[in-house]
Order: C-alpha cells, then sequence, then structure tokens
C-alpha cells in the first residue's frame, strides 16, 4: 500500500488520520531497533522569492539537498512541494530506500512547486515502515500542513497520552506525527480569525522542550523550528544567481532566489545557496516568497545552557558542514591535536580508519610531529558495518570493506585513529588485517571519550550492555583486539577541542554540549524523570 493511498480525515482543529487497512501495515510493528550506532534524519526546505511561478526548480533543489543529507538516513525519504496558491493540496512523494532509487525524474518532475520541504530517515521511536515516511502530511479545518521531523521527543509518552485526550487519532507509533498532531492543540491565549500558527509552534515547544527541529510547511511558507536547547543542528542557506561563478562577494550583499533551510550546510553550494547562518535554540524561523523573519524565541529555563549534541562534531555531521561558526573538519582536527597531547606513543607513522578518522589523524600527525601515512584502502560499494544485523556479519563485513596498504604498513610501527568505538566489533580485525599485512605495531587511539550511556534525544545508541565501554576500560579492550595499546581522548579535552574555535551567538554563560552518552549527564533529565 503506497501512502498516496492513506486517508486523511479532519474535525475542526483536531487531526483524524484514518490509514486504509492500518493493522495490515503496522500491526506488527518492531521494536526500536538498537543495532547500531544511528542518526535518526535530516530535514531540509526551500522557497523561491520573487513572483510565482518561478523559474527555480524547487523539487530538484529540496531532492539534492536530501543528497547532500543522506548520511544521516538511509531508510526512506520524502518530498512535498506547494504552488502556493491552494490550501487544500500538496504535490507529495515518499519512498523507502536511498534517495536516488526513490526520486526518478518524473517523480520529481511531478512535485511542481514554489516551495516544499523533504525528510532522509533512520528510524528511532518508530518502526522502519512506509507509514512512518515523512514529511507528514494533514489537512487541517485552515488548510494542509506538511511537518519534517529530526530528533527524538523525550517527553513521547506523556505527550501522546495529552493529544489522545483530546480526541485525536493517532496512526502511527512516530513522535514526528505526534508532533504534527500536537500543533492543533489550540494556545492557551486563544485564536483571533483563525489559526495562529506560531503561536501553536510556541506552544508545542513549550508542552516538548526536548529534541527537535523541525521544518513546517503551509500553503505559501515554511517555519524552520529548532528546540530551545539548540540540541538538533538547522541552518539558513540563501539561494544566489549562479552567474556570479566563483565571485566571493558578501553574502549579505547578494541577491536572494531562494532560501533554504537544512540540518546541515554541506549541500549549500552544490544548489547554489550560500550559509548564512544557524537557526538559533528556541527559534521560530517563517521563510517566504519575500525572504525570512524571525518570529519568536522560546527561552529555555533560566539554569539551563544550550545542549548542541557534541557527537555532531564527532561523528555524524559531514566534515564540510558549519556549526557554531567553524567547520566540522576543523574540529576534528583540532581533536586530533588535543589526542596526541594526551595519549603520545613512539610509532613511525599516523594513519586511520577511513574515512571516519582522517581529520582527527592528521590533527594528531601534526601535533606529534609524526608522518600521515594511508594504510587502509576502502571499498566504496560496502555500506557501512553497523548497519549489518548480526555481530558475525559485521565482523565479515571488515574483510569486504578495506585492504591493507601494504607498502605504508609493512615493518613499521603505527598509531590507528578512529572517531569511536560502539561495540569494538570493527576494530579487531582491521589490527589482524594490519598484523597479515606486516605491522609491528598497531596503536588505536580514538578522538572521543568512550561511549557509555544511550541517548534519549535522537541518536540510537545500544544499551549500555551493549556498549563496550561498559564491560572493558582501555587496556582490557586493547588487549581484547589485540593492539598494543588503545586509549581515548578525554572529555575535557573533547569539550576544549570543541570549544577551542566557537563563535557561538550565545552568551559565555549560556554555552553548552550535551554529553550525555559520554558522561550521563542529560540536559533535560532521563525521561522517566520529567513530568510535564
Amino acid at each position: 500500500m503506497k501512502l498516496a493511498n492513506i486517508l486523511i480525515s479532519i474535525s475542526m482543529d483536531s487531526f483524524f488520520i484514518v490509514v486504509a487497512d492500518l493493522a495490515k501495515e503496522i500491526g506488527s510493528m518492531e521494536e526500536k531497533d538498537q543495532s547500531g550506532l544511528r542518526h535518526e534524519c535530516g530535514v531540509f526546505g526551500a522557497v523561491a522569492c520573487g513572483d510565482w511561478p518561478t523559474s527555480l526548480d524547487v523539487a530538484q533543489i529540496v531532492c539534492l539537498g536530501l543528497v547532500a543529507l543522506q548520511h544521516r538516513g538511509q531508510e526512506s525519504a520524502g518530498i512535498v512541494t506547494s504552488e502556493g496558491k491552494c490550501a487544500k493540496n500538496f504535490n507529495v512523494y515518499k519512498g523507502m530506500g536511498m534517495i536516488n532509487n526513490i526520486f526518478d525524474d518524473d517523480a520529481v518532475r511531478n512535485l511542481r512547486g514554489n516551495l516544499g520541504i523533504g525528510h532522509t530517515r533512520y528510524s528511532t521511536s518508530a518502526a522502519s515502515d512506509e507509514v512512518n515516511c515523512q514529511p507528514f502530511v494533514v489537512h487541517t479545518a485552515h488548510g494542509v500542513m506538511a511537518v519534517a521531523h529530526n530528533g527524538e521527543l523525550i517527553n513521547c509518552e506523556s505527550l501522546r497520552k495529552d493529544v489522545l485526550s483530546r480526541g485525536v487519532g493517532l496512526s502511527t507509533h512516530s513522535d514526528s506525527e505526534l508532533i504534527t498532531q500536537a500543533l492543533c492543540l489550540n494556545p492557551p491565549e486563544g485564536e483571533v480569525n483563525g489559526p495562529d500558527w506560531p503561536a501553536r509552534i510556541r506552544h508545542l515547544m513549550q508542552l516538548a522542550p526536548l529534541s527537535y527541529s523541525l521544518v513546517i510547511m503551509m500553503k505559501d511558507k515554511i517555519y524552520a523550528v529548532r528546540d530551545p536547547y539548540g540540541n538538533r543542528p538547522l541552518c539558513i542557506g540563501k539561494i544566489v544567481p549562479v552567474t556570479l561563478g566563483s565571485k566571493t562577494a558578501n553574502v549579505d550583499d547578494l541577491d536572494a532566489e531562494g532560501w533554504v533551510v537544512s540540518s546541515e550546510s554541506c549541500g549549500f553550494l552544490s544548489i547554489g545557496a550560500r550559509y548564512v547562518r544557524e537557526v538559533e535554540p528556541g527559534e521560530i524561523v517563517e521563510l517566504s516568497r519575500h525572504g525570512i523573519r524571525q518570529i519568536d524565541i522560546v527561552e529555555r529555563p533560566e539554569n539551563k545552557k544550550q545542549a548542541f549534541c557534541i557527537f555532531e562534531y564527532v561523528y555524524f555531521a559531514r566534515s564540510d558542514s558549519f556549526f557554531e561558526g567553524q567547520m566540522v573538519y576543523s574540529v576534528r582536527l583540532q581533536c586530533g591535536r588535543q589526542l596526541a597531547r594526551e595519549a603520545p606513543v613512539d610509532a613511525d607513522i599516523v594513519s586511520s580508519v577511513p574515512e571516519s578518522g582522517t581529520a582527527a589523524a592528521h590533527g594528531y600527525a601534526r601535533e606529534s610531529g609524526l608522518h600521515f601515512a594511508e594504510v587502509l584502502c576502502k571499498n566504496r560499494y560496502v555500506g557501512r558495518t553497523f548497519i549489518q544485523p548480526s555481530t558475525r556479519l559485521r565482523q565479515l563485513g571488515v574483510a569486504k570493506k578495506f585492504g591493507a596498504l601494504t607498502e605504508n604498513v609493512a615493518g613499521k610501527k603505527l598509531i590507528l585513529i578512529d572517531d569511536s568505538i560502539v561495540r569494538g566489533n570493527t576494530i579487531g580485525p582491521i589490527i589482524k588485517l594490519l598484523r597479515d599485512a606486516g605491522a609491528l605495531e598497531v596503536h588505536i587511539r580514538i578522538a572521543s571519550p568512550p561511549l557509555l550511556y544511550p541517548c534519549y534525544m535522537g541518536i540510537n545508541i545500544p544499551t549500555r550492555e551493549e556498549l563496550i565501554a561498559n564491560r572493558m576500560d582501555a587496556v582490557a579492550l586493547a588487549r581484547h583486539v589485540g593492539a598494543d595499546s588503545l586509549e581515548y581522548l578525554s572529555v575535557e579535552g573533547l569539550v576544549k577541542a570543541v570549544r577551542s574555535n566557537l563563535k557561538s551567538t550565545q552568551s559565555e554563560d549560556q554555552i553548552g554540549h550535551c554529553t550525555a552518552c559520554l558522561t550521563g549527564e542529560y540536559p533535560g533529565g532521563l525521561p522517566e524523570e520529567l513530568s510535564w
């Protein structure tokens, strides 16, 4: 059954979604997949400026934006567009799998519009089923609305009970659909002359402070929303005329052909856009044909700091993305430098597990004065090993994923840098591969602290029992995987590296990063401790 066959009915300001053959489609919902370290998703939106219909191919821009965010989700994707004239219908196309396999020329051509939003997904709070594909589209008494969400609500159950108690039907276990439906709740101050969508968004943010970045599309505008803690990333870009070529004019001086909003800035240049700024924590930004404007900012509690996910720097984001005024690659380079200061070792060369540890390895090499050399050759046509369903397949996956550059390895004492260790299944076979290639010594250095705790804010981190750092210290783990030594970057070192060149708009006393998976200190407390 395709999502296009989902029947949607609305009663007044409450949204009732009735899915044909729903029991058949989601009756066998799986439990949350805990099989690996995975990010939930990426969101993207675009709106053309000036006269409509626009000459910009908005659907193509959104599709390319999602391709740039493919690393954030590979289970499903969807695009919704609007021509900006009719409040009754959007153009919708969704599917399971990789973006290039979902959106062919015909699909993109049929997504006519002057504005649109898109989503690429990994599942955390709901199963990997087509019914959970985003963006979610609902018809309200005041017109159609589409919502795409990155993150995970930490008070999902209490909010679900609240929404259900008001007579709203839910067709999935997705907290993203819950957000969509919660927007139907009238704000406490009431409304005059139709719905006050900014007030509704603000009400949602007060009900659910963590964790989300949202793109919400109405008939002729898009709202970009980031939770008050700034836990999930979201940034804004300006589409500029392509005739500018390589000119380096200030982005503020360039004419805007359109505006985009994205989980990361990495795809902006490829679609002719320039990075402008981040959406601030708690900010609601409106994007329309007239430009962008700030609608409101929902403040955090007075004693709470910003809590941007520090693992975006370590692992999830593409290295050419910008967060907090700095490029992710530069932060990873700095992590390697800090790691060299904390955990030096006598060796001949420094290398990395490509591509994840390469930036940190260059930083380690520069700080230590050692030569950097590649020692592993990666097969580009093999998927990430943590997606494999069993330990045995993950271990076998290493053999088909890497080859050893024997001439760089034989007779050498080498330092191998990686960005993180989750279960420890991958690093052992890599070490064996290098020893078989003639390495005399293999010293493992990890450019992040040990993962010790699960995440409740949109990252699918395994249970504490599955995280190998909870079972073995660095010495025992080195022995277990066959390394001559193994050391991690400290939490203090990671924070220092992240903040060394930070250019945040937050005040000094409000700058903060979520280190919950490393320290167990959750910015909003544990979910069972919350009462809203």
